[in-house]
C-alpha cells in the first residue's frame, strides 16, 4: 500500500488525500501544461469500480464524449494510481482533439487587417465570413461569366501562417507562400488560375450544353469526365476511319461530331422516352452503383443493359455459348446476335 501511495504522489503530486482513511482525494490533474481540478470519492474497500469522479466544468467539457471510456477505466483499474495514469493519457488525447477550443484568440490587429484587406479587394467579392473570421469565402467571375469560389481557412498567426485554400478546380491549387501571404496576393493567384482553366471549362460547358450528359448529373467544376448519350455503330470503325479529321483548331465537341459522323442528342430537345437509358432487363438505371454499359449491336434496337443483367440472361439461354470470357447469345429485345465480354467480373 505504501509503495502505491508513493507512486501516486510521484505521478500526481497535486492530488492529495482529504481524510485519514484516504477514501477522498482532491486536487489537480496536469496535462499539456494545464491543471484541472477533480475529486475522487472511494468506497471503504477502496475499489475503483464503485468510486465517484467529480470534475470541474472545464475538465467535464474536455472529457465530453469520453464518459463511457472513463467509466470503463474505473471498472477495470486495480488502484487509484493506475486509473489516474489512464485518465491523464485520455485527457492528453482529448486536449489534442480539442485544441482549437482553448487556442488564444488572435490579436485585435488580426481582425482590423482582415477588414482592411477585404475592403481593398471589394466587399462585393465576399460571399461568407464566420463570426470568428477564421473561414472566408470569396467569389470571382471569369471571362465567360462563370462564378468561382475560394474558401480560406485562416490561422491565428495569419498572415505569418498561410491559410488553407479550397477551390473547385480540376487541378490542385496551392497559393505561393510568402512571408506575408495576404488575401490580396492569394486572390490574385486565384484569378490567374481561373484564367488558365478558362479554355478547359469552355470545352466542358459546350459539352454540357449541347449533349445529354448522363454522368455526373450535375458536374462540378472539378469534374474532368462526362458520360454522354450517343447512338453510333460501329464506334470503333468510325473512330479509326475518321481520326484524321480531328482538327486542333476546332472544339472537342465539333471534332467528335466530325469523327463519329453524328449529331449528339441534347437533353433539352430529347425526351427520356426517345432515348432509353434504363437497363432492358431490370428496368433500372443504376444497379449497385453500375449503369447500363452494354448495348445491342442492332442499329434498329440499341437497347442498353447492365453487364451483370445481360450475363445472367444469356447464361440462362440454352442457345448461348461461351468462349473464355466472351458469351454469344441473342438480345432479349430484338433476338439479334449479341456479344458480351466480361471485364474481370467474378461470378
Amino acid at each position: 500500500m505504501a509503495v502505491t501511495e508513493a507512486s501516486l504522489l510521484r505521478q500526481c503530486p497535486l492530488l492529495l488525500p482529504q481524510n485519514r482513511s484516504k477514501t477522498v482525494y482532491e486536487g489537480f490533474i496536469s496535462a499539456q501544461g494545464r491543471d484541472f481540478h477533480l475529486r475522487v470519492v472511494l468506497p471503504e474497500d477502496l475499489q475503483l469500480k464503485n468510486a465517484r469522479l467529480l470534475c470541474s466544468w472545464q475538465l467535464r467539457t474536455i472529457l465530453n464524449g469520453y464518459h463511457q471510456i472513463v467509466q470503463q477505466r474505473m471498472q477495470h483499474s486495480p488502484d487509484l494510481m493506475s486509473f489516474m495514469m489512464e485518465l491523464k493519457m485520455l485527457l492528453e488525447v482529448a486536449l489534442k482533439n480539442r485544441q482549437e477550443l482553448y487556442a488564444p484568440p488572435p490579436p485585435p490587429q488580426f481582425y482590423s487587417s482582415l477588414i482592411e484587406e477585404i475592403g481593398t479587394l471589394g466587399w462585393d467579392k465576399l460571399v461568407y465570413v464566420d463570426t470568428c473570421f477564421s473561414t472566408i469565402k470569396l467569389k470571382a467571375e471569369d471571362a465567360s461569366g462563370r462564378e468561382h469560389l475560394i474558401t480560406l481557412k485562416l490561422k491565428a498567426k495569419y498572415p505569418a501562417e498561410s491559410p488553407d485554400c479550397f477551390v473547385d478546380f480540376p487541378v490542385p491549387f496551392s497559393a505561393s507562400r510568402t512571408p506575408q501571404s495576404s488575401l490580396i496576393s492569394i486572390y490574385s493567384q486565384f484569378l490567374a488560375a481561373i484564367e488558365s482553366l478558362k479554355a478547359f471549362w469552355d470545352v466542358m460547358d459546350e459539352i454540357d450544353e449541347k449533349t445529354w450528359v448522363l454522368e455526373p448529373e450535375k458536374p462540378p467544376r472539378c469534374a474532368t469526365a462526362r458520360r454522354i448519350a450517343l447512338v453510333v455503330k460501329p464506334l470503333g470503325i468510325k473512330l479509326s476511319r475518321n481520326i484524321h479529321l480531328w482538327d486542333p483548331e476546332n472544339s472537342v465537341l465539333q471534332n467528335l461530331k466530325d469523327v463519329l459522323e453524328i449529331d449528339f442528342p441534347a437533353r433539352a430537345i430529347l425526351e427520356k422516352s426517345d432515348f432509353t437509358m434504363d437497363c432492358g432487363i431490370c428496368y433500372a438505371y443504376q444497379l449497385d452503383g453500375a449503369i447500363p454499359d452494354q448495348v445491342c449491336d442492332n442499329s434498329q434496337c440499341g437497347q442498353p443493359f447492365h453487364q451483370i443483367c445481360l450475363y445472367e440472361w444469356l447464361r440462362g439461354l440454352l442457345t448461348s455459348r461461351q468462349s473464355f470470357n466472351i458469351i454469344f447469345g441473342e438480345c432479349p429485345y430484338c433476338s439479334k446476335p449479341i456479344t458480351l465480354k466480361m471485364s474481370g467480373r467474378k461470378h
